[in-house]
């Protein structure tokens, strides 16, 4: 009998993958470990192997679609194989979309019989809320939308009648050119909730009708829209709060001086380069296990705290921000702290990251140093408490003593941006956890000769 080829699960939080690139065609021969997709989720890109040596029969996703995972995507088996027939057998362990469809074209309306409300689910503009929007790929749902093409008019051509971008495609074909006025008439979803129209939307006509500029529709999906939906519900869902402070950084920036040139360190550890960003986590992982309450996850109504410190970095790559974790930092040395910062960015950046190396953060940092900011919010990185933002480094005046006069000089500080979940920690708690870290980061030499740190 064929074999199903389902979407793999990425992690329990990973609830569906964009297939990049199919690397096979229908017809194809392919072996256990042949490669026949590239995948994406918001945590790392992949690639899936045909499990089974065979001929491919028939791909059931496009390039592009947001696929579920543990949804058939692939049927592979004997040349010749009816792959339809073999779809149809397969048994709910094998095909758990079958089930999965029938859930999501349910009427997610509370029938008010007892029956308990779903969990909410993701944003679906108003038009889509209809069968023949539940049965075409997501490609095809952005096509018909942009040209404002009904999806009740178009027949599917894709497996169990799916309807595909193609058969948008070739309905678009057969209908009359709309100018983009037209197209804004038609549409009838808006950017509100559940696809209601706003007042925005009505200007946004008007101004369409008397100016039709071109203009770049880009569906958010992906990581990209993993980020909204997370940005969202952090914001939701606490009491956000920030700090700022400054702190000297004269002895910190002469240390980094002397590891990249001294003449006592071994090459190997001289070639790490350690930055500012890896000394101010260095005084963070040693300075969070004096204030446990911010090494801390808030879950509905328990807080939990931690004992090690397991620092989120964030890293800006080519797919969007992503978070990987330095486990236990607080037992680690500067230069190891170093040395894994730079080889988890490095998988961000390069898309090899694992899945389990994005999870299980304590508490962020985030750096936007680099490009000369002085100060802004960092969004917690829920369930986190706390979060810490890190700017630019700037001159600014100190109190000085020369021959016993008294008087001011110019120092270089760096701005530091703390924002915490005031459900679950107070103004004054945060304040004296962020002046302590401002304490080490100035005196980060005795911090490093110690390997630690006292209030």
């Amino acid at each position: 009998m064929a074999y199903i080829l389902i979407m793999p699960r990425q992690g329990n939080t990973v609830e569906s993958c964009i297939i990049v690139d199919w690397k096979v065609k229908e017809g194809d021969s392919v072996t256990e470990e042949t490669a026949v997709c590239e995948v994406e989720t918001d945590k790392a890109a992949f690639e899936i192997p045909a499990g089974k040596a065979g001929t491919v029969l028939k791909i059931l996703s496009e390039s592009g679609d947001d696929v579920p995972v543990l949804s058939p995507i692939a049927v592979i088996g004997a040349a010749g194989e009816n792959w339809q027939a073999a779809l149809d057998k397969t048994t709910p362990e094998e095909a758990p979309l079958k089930v999965q469809k029938k859930e999501e074209n349910k009427d997610e309306v509370p029938d008010n019989k007892g029956a308990s409300i779903p969990d909410p689910a993701p944003y679906i503009p108003h038009s889509a809320l209809n069968a023949a929007h539940s049965h075409a790929s997501p490609r095809a749902r952005s096509l018909a939308e942009k040209e404002a093409l009904p999806l009740e008019s178009v027949h599917g051509t894709g497996p169990e009648g799916r309807i595909i971008e193609r058969d948008v495609s070739a309905a678009l074909e057969k209908r009359p050119a709309l100018t983009l006025a037209a197209k804004a008439a038609v549409r009838q979803h808006g950017t509100g909730f559940a696809g209601r129209i706003t007042s925005d939307d009505i200007s946004a006509s008007h101004s369409l009708l008397s100016n039709e500029d071109k203009f770049t529709e880009t569906p958010v999906k992906g990581i990209r829209r993993i980020i909204s939906d997370k940005m969202s519900e952090s914001l939701s869902g606490t009491a956000q709060f920030t700090l700022n402070a400054y702190a000297p950084v004269s002895r910190l920036q002469d240390i980094r001086s002397r590891m990249k040139t001294s003449q006592f360190l071994p090459d190997n550890i001289k070639s790490l380069k350690i930055t500012v960003n890896d000394l101010i986590v260095y005084a963070v992982s040693r300075v969070l296990p004096l204030f446990s309450f911010m090494n801390a996850h808030k879950t509905g109504d328990t807080i939990k705290t931690f004992e090690n410190v397991h620092m989120g970095v964030a890293v800006d790559t080519p797919r969007g921000l992503m978070v990987p974790v330095i486990r236990n930092a607080n037992l680690l040395s500067l230069y190891q702290i170093s040395s894994e910062t730079k080889r988890l960015a490095s998988s961000c950046q390069g898309g090899s990251v694992k899945p389990q190396e994005l999870t299980g953060s304590t508490f962020t940092v985030t750096n936007l140093g680099a490009f000369g900011i002085t100060g802004f919010t960092p969004i917690l990185n829920v369930p986190e408490v706390a979060i810490l933002g890190v700017c630019g480094i700037e001159l600014k005046p100190a109190a000085s003593e020369a021959r016993g006069e008294s008087g001011y000089s110019f120092t270089p500080h760096i701005g530091f941006s703390l924002t915490i979940n005031h459900q679950a920690v107070d103004g004054a708690p945060a304040a004296r956890f962020l002046k302590t870290l401002c304490e080490a980061v100035e005196n980060i030499d005795l911090l490093l000769s110690e390997g630690s740190f006292h209030v």
